[in-house]
């Protein structure tokens, strides 16, 4: 409600001024990460702040137990959970509460608890959430005890399995806050921002912002909101005009600015800007809240597609599950920094959170580095895809769960699109699907008009969805894997907006999406080798990546790079065609053996004999001219259509280069030489200056070179790691996806001639990584930590 009225304001005039006296700090945010006691299993009675926990194991938040391991062919999450341990396991924190004013409020926020969670205060129990993938807080402040140590306790159970077609891990494995603030204050997730008009010589930013009495007493305050640009200047500040407040009241206030010449948020050039939003009582600052967001004006439309501040482009976008690969989902975001910095490179613009809400920080991510996004909610409703899953509480959890999700999000300029469901297994009986959509669809318009909905519906022609009425409920029609489907629903009803929500890596599926203007874009299944939705055992991923889960690009991810990326590229690779006969390379499981052949970045085939080789290219130059040992084997030109160049030669050791032209200038080239012996070893960090939180951290790469430097494919040494100064090691991988090696260790056998080691600072100081293998010299890197 938004009202102003001046006998409120004068009836509690006498109240605003009590207040404006008081000596109160603004709103104080203090983390709590460090110093958690940890118990796998269940301990009776430890929710009671006497408990003696004192032998618990000292752990630090976000915090994945499963991904220490081991892996177990028997484990109860079944490939589908990555074959990694569940059960029970409990967390206990003593919490200060810093000195406030009267009536001050308490809560705490967790980013996500995965799952089944319960959390107590002082033994007295606050609440239980089972959706894991959820941000929530409860208020402290009736069950504090002053003067005394306060004991905040959490229990999570991932127990009753399966529960996930993906590894979900355990625990609180996102970060966590203790948030302390005024009684008048802005409401938690309470500050609503859009740009209804942006473009390159003007702006609106509207803001709507929502207001909280929970003191004992009436209030008059009024709102302060800055605007301010990427440079850190305020461009302008807007004052409310006094709003009064009675206890339990709350209050929404409109505000508007007009902004001249803004500098926009876009894929290129990622401009943030933020708000300071304060709550005033006379000149004091009762409580302050700063917002990040971008001017951006997104929209579909239905003849020609997704347009981005009046530029209209493709949404090449890939599907990403939570999991780091070797972090599990407790995920520094130097991580992901990384990993979208490769995705970059391939021409990727766009993510799906597939199928689930992901860490506030990841789309922090995103709106820094100018991706787009289709933030996913559910994977389930009512009708399950596993035993113990979420359809077990979707019916009294969505409307809460969908809600918190959307006020927490609806800031993020780097989202353009809800989606309340992948797949969903009720869309077969409308009459139920149906009225659970309109809900879905209802809420999200409700607390964010400015972003379409969609779902990712399945077969929709099998179950009827184009034609009864249900795929016209949403905003935006998404559907996975059929877009020749799609595109004739589109022809069927002109006026339908329509995006490719789940796509495979066939090239003829992408000249659908390229060659259809009113074909928004396609997001890819997937985007990162992910743990779980394994359909064997020893293997421990679904292996159609374009990175794989170390974080290198797959020969996939250069083909995507080709179609993809504006930036000229070329890329050779050596294809070994497969028989009936032949047994696959246990790490290239599932696409490439269906479409029988494996490709090798290299120059070193199992027989050194003269024998025909097959060369594939991808580029997306004009042509590419192939050599071999500076020999010309000819031009091939690329064609628009066409996918790969390929070559047949007769082997014969050296190099192999690949030169791609445009308009018959070089642009690129590649090149593969034939490796010799194992003898060094390198590291190649990813960054060598590191703070000291839970997401800083240096992904280093090790690679086993022969004497001129080229990688040795058929090195697999057992690398053993050691960390002098102050850092540790908190993974180690190689991407191979059958290895069932512990990630927590300081050991791992490479693969390809390639590892993995991701080392975080523990505080101030020089950080010396050594990498050592039987039979290789030593080789170090130095990191250093910084505060």
């Amino acid at each position: 409600m938004n009202r102003l009225n001046p006998f409120f304001q004068t009836l509690f005039g006498a109240a605003g001024l009590l207040l404006s006296t008081l000596s109160v700090p603004a709103r104080e945010i203090i983390p709590l990460e460090k110093d958690w006691s940890f118990f796998q299993g269940d301990a009776t009675g430890a929710e009671q702040p006497g408990f003696d926990s004192s032998s618990w194991r000292k752990v630090d938040v976000p915090h994945d137990w499963s991904i220490e391991g081991p892996f177990d062919k028997n484990a109860a999450t079944t490939g589908s959970g990555g074959w990694l341990p569940s059960g029970v396991a409990w967390y206990r924190r003593e919490i200060s509460i810093p000195p406030g004013p009267d009536g001050q409020r308490v809560w705490v926020e967790f980013d996500g608890i995965m799952q089944n969670s319960d959390v107590w205060l002082n033994g007295h129990l606050l609440g239980h959430r089972p959706n894991g993938y959820v941000s929530f807080r409860y208020d402290l402040t009736d069950h504090l005890t002053p003067q005394e140590p306060n004991i905040l306790t959490v229990r999570a159970d991932t127990s009753a399995q399966p529960a996930s077609r993906w590894y979900s891990g355990a625990g609180i494995y996102r970060h966590v806050r203790l948030v302390t603030a005024h009684p008048l204050h802005i409401q938690p997730w309470g500050v609503y921002v859009t740009t209804p008009e942006a473009n390159e010589s003007a702006a609106t930013v509207k803001v709507r912002t929502t207001l909280a009495n929970r003191h004992s007493k009436a209030g008059t305050i009024t709102l302060r909101t800055s605007l301010v640009g990427p440079d850190g200047k305020v461009i302008d500040t807007t004052t409310s005009a006094p709003v009064s407040l009675t206890p339990g009241d709350t209050e929404t206030l409109d505000q508007k600015f007009k902004v001249s010449n803004p500098a926009l948020w876009n894929l290129e050039s990622p401009h943030m800007h933020k708000l300071v939003t304060a709550v005033l009582s006379g000149d004091q600052v009762l409580d302050e809240v700063t917002t990040p967001f971008g001017i951006r004006q997104a929209e579909f439309r239905s003849e020609t597609g997704f347009w981005l501040n009046g530029e209209n482009l493709k949404l090449k976008g890939v599907c990403l599950h939570q999991d780091g690969g070797a972090v599990g989902v407790a995920v520094p975001l130097d991580v992901w920094r990384r990993r979208f910095t490769e995705l970059r490179k391939l021409g990727v613009n766009a993510i799906r959170t597939a199928h689930t809400p992901p860490a506030p920080e990841f789309l922090d991510l995103c709106d820094q580095m100018g991706f787009l996004v289709m933030d996913e909610f559910f994977d389930c409703w009512t009708k399950r895809k596993n035993k113990y899953d979420y359809h077990l509480f979707f019916r009294k959890w969505w409307e809460t769960d969908l809600r918190e999700g959307i006020l927490r999000d609806r800031n993020h300029p780097s989202i353009i699109l809800y989606s309340v469901g992948n797949e969903i297994h009720d869309t077969p009986k409308p009459e139920i699907a149906k009225p659970i959509l309109r809900g879905l669809v209802d809420v999200c318009h409700e607390l964010d008009p400015s972003r379409p909905v969609t779902q990712a519906l399945f077969r929709p022609n099998v179950s009827g969805d184009y034609n009864n009425g249900l795929a016209d409920m949403l905003d935006v029609i998404g559907t996975n894997y059929r877009d020749q489907e799609l595109l004739d629903a589109w022809k069927d009803k002109r006026g339908r907006k329509i995006v490719g929500t789940e796509q495979g890596h066939e090239r003829s599926t992408w000249l659908l999406c390229r060659d259809n203007p009113q074909h928004s874009g396609q997001f890819l299944w997937c985007g990162i080798d992910y743990l779980g939705e394994s359909r064997s055992w020893p293997l421990t991923v679904y292996n159609v990546g374009l990175l794989d889960r170390a974080g290198f690009v797959q020969p996939r991810g250069h083909e995507r790079q080709s179609w993809w990326s504006d930036t000229p590229m070329v890329r050779a690779y050596r294809r070994v065609g497969i028989t009936a006969e032949t047994p696959a390379d246990p790490g290239y499981e599932s696409l490439e053996w269906k479409r029988r052949q494996v490709l090798f970045p290299d120059w070193n085939p199992e027989s050194s004999a003269p024998h025909e080789e097959t060369v594939e290219v991808y580029t997306n130059a004009d042509e590419v001219e192939l050599f071999l040992n500076d020999k010309s084997l000819g031009k091939q030109k690329a064609r628009k259509d066409a996918g790969s160049l390929n070559w047949k030669l007769s082997y014969q050791p050296g190099t192999l280069k690949a030169v791609a032209r445009i308009k018959g200038r070089e642009v690129a080239s590649d090149m593969l030489r034939t490796a010799e012996a194992p003898a060094k070893i390198e590291l190649i960090p990813d960054r060598k200056n590191l703070g000291t939180s839970f997401d800083d951290c240096s992904n280093i790469e090790i690679r086993i070179l022969d004497s001129n430097g080229t990688i040795v494919p058929s090195a697999d040494h057992s690398l053993k790691f050691a960390i002098d100064g102050p850092g540790r090691i908190i993974a180690v991988d190689s991407g191979n996806v059958v290895s069932v090696e512990p990630f927590q260790a300081t050991e791992r056998k490479a693969w390809q001639g390639r590892a993995l080691a991701i080392v975080r600072a523990t505080g101030a100081g020089t950080i010396t990584l050594t990498a050592s293998a039987e039979g290789l010299p030593e080789a170090t890197v130095e990191l250093t930590g910084q505060p």
